[in-house]
């Protein structure tokens, strides 16, 4: 998993442990060099400080000497006491004269080192860089034993130059490695110590650090422009969370605020288009009306025997103008008045069953699991959801070779559920999401008003309302409401 894709809680807890790792890494490899350093220095200074005291047991045994002192008497002066110098110093000692060459030693072969016979150029070079002081070389034996050799001029009683000394020092780290090994072992248990603290207390501080943030982001991701969202209320938070908090709070404001203006906006659009269908329903009959009367009017005659049967039909067509009208206003009405919550007992089956008796096309079947299927519900608002289903599919048939409807009851987790399908034309993709809109309608007659009036029923009662349609196949619409 990438590290981008891990929350921030996640991150900052990581964070803390990674630093205390690197930490305690860091502390132990400046540890082991700093003792590595420090046992360098004390071998160094060791060696040093042994080969002082050799040279000033020198420098002794030549004032004390009857021998001249000088370079070619140098093997006879130490021929045997060189022996109890490197005994008494526990050292490898070897006098060179100033050419390099081996006069003297105390014999070990420890080193393997070719300098035991002579020295080389480069060294003769360096020594004689800095003739009052000696010089450090770290080499290691053909076995791996790491030792240091260290060159000095041996001067006569008057400060010149007669030999070389050359001293061998083999390092014995094993003290200094033991308390290193010891160091690091405690050291390792301190921090593993700390780390399981710094587990503890990450954990705790990415807890505390998110704890505001996760809040937030879960009422920013419960807010919807369709329902009241809540503020957020936090104490004890950090500056910045209390800015991104009140950034929050003015949105749900601003949210708020934008809602109720679009809802306002919409009602009055909604009643804008509402008045236009009004009024183009209510003229459509009108025009006729207007026609029949200056019709009768100029041919009216007092004297025409026919008069009766002419003043029969000009009231029948005025009548029938005046009952479309009253239709119009009466479906304008059911639509506009939401339906009460009139509940009463009834068997659901029966009552479709009535509602599907006006019908008497020998299309439409009726199916049902069981004969009676108790509910509380509104008998006649059940027959308006069943009747306006029904004759919407009705309609969807014309044309159709082999229309067929069916109308299935059935009850599920204490809901009744009604579905009406068809083997209609359908409805198009484009006007699925206008079906449940007023006055949205495909047929050539009607104002569209009835699935929206069967919405506003089945969710009064806490239901709901779907279809599922295929153009040219047919659709299938199901209402469920609840018995209770």
């Amino acid at each position: 998993m990438k590290l981008k894709k891990f929350s921030l809680r996640t991150r900052i807890f990581l964070a803390m442990i990674l630093l205390v790792v690197l930490a305690s890494i860091l502390i132990a490899v400046v540890a082991v060099y700093h003792y590595n350093e420090q046992t360098k220095d004390y071998h160094r200074g060791r060696l040093l400080r042994k080969e002082n005291t050799i040279k000033r047991t020198i420098d002794i045994k030549l004032m004390r000497t009857t021998y001249p002192v000088t370079t070619a008497y140098l093997d006879r002066i130490f021929r045997e006491e060189i022996y109890d110098i490197s005994e008494i110093n526990r050292l490898d000692i070897f006098i060179f004269d100033l050419d390099g060459k081996l006069l003297v030693s105390s014999t070990s072969d420890f080193t393997g080192d070719s300098s035991k016979n002579h020295i080389s150029k480069k060294t003769l070079t360096r020594i004689a860089n800095d003739p009052n002081h000696s010089f450090v070389v770290d080499k290691v034996t053909p076995q791996g034993r790491k030792y240091q050799s260290a060159y000095t001029y041996i001067n006569d009683n008057k400060f010149k130059p007669i030999g070389i000394l050359h001293v061998h020092y083999l390092n014995d780290d094993s003290f200094q490695k033991k308390e290193l090994k010891e160091f690091l072992a405690r050291l390792g248990l301190v921090y593993l110590i700390m780390l399981l603290i710094a587990i503890a207390v990450a954990y705790f501080i990415s807890k505390y650090i998110t704890k505001s943030i996760k809040t937030v982001s879960e009422k920013m991701s419960g807010t919807a422009f369709d329902k009241r969202n809540e503020k957020i209320i936090l104490k004890n938070a950090s500056e910045e969370i209390y800015h991104l908090v009140n950034a929050y709070n003015s949105m749900v404001d601003e949210l708020e605020e934008s809602a109720v203006k679009l809802a306002k906006s919409e009602r009055e659009q909604a009643w804008r288009e509402m008045a236009k269908q009004v009024a183009h329903e209510i003229k459509n009959p009108l025009t006729p009306m207007r026609l029949s009367v200056q019709s009768f009017e100029q041919r009216f005659d007092c004297n025409d025997p026919n008069i009766k049967t002419k003043l029969s039909e000009f009231s029948k067509s005025l009548i029938q103008q005046i009952d479309t009208m009253s239709s119009i206003a009466s479906a304008f009405s059911s639509f506009a008045q939401m339906p009460k919550q009139k509940r009463e007992k009834l068997n659901v089956i029966k009552v479709v069953k009535l509602a599907l008796d006006i019908f008497h096309e020998e299309y439409i079947h009726y199916f049902h699991e069981k004969d009676i299927l108790i509910a509380k519900l509104d008998k006649t608002q059940l027959i308006r959801i069943v009747t306006n289903l029904v004759k919407n599919a009705i309609q969807s048939l014309e044309g159709k070779e082999n229309p067929k409807i069916e109308v299935r009851v059935s009850e599920d987790n204490g809901n009744v559920i009604i579905s009406v399908a068809d083997n209609g034309r359908g409805i198009s993709e484009e006007d699925k999401n206008k079906v449940f809109e007023p006055k949205f309608t495909t047929k050539s007659s009607g104002m569209g008003l009835g699935l929206p009036m069967i919405k506003n029923i089945a969710e009064a009662y806490g239901g709901s309302i779907t279809f599922t349609s295929e153009v040219q196949k047919g659709s299938v619409f199901t209402v469920i409401i609840p018995k209770e």
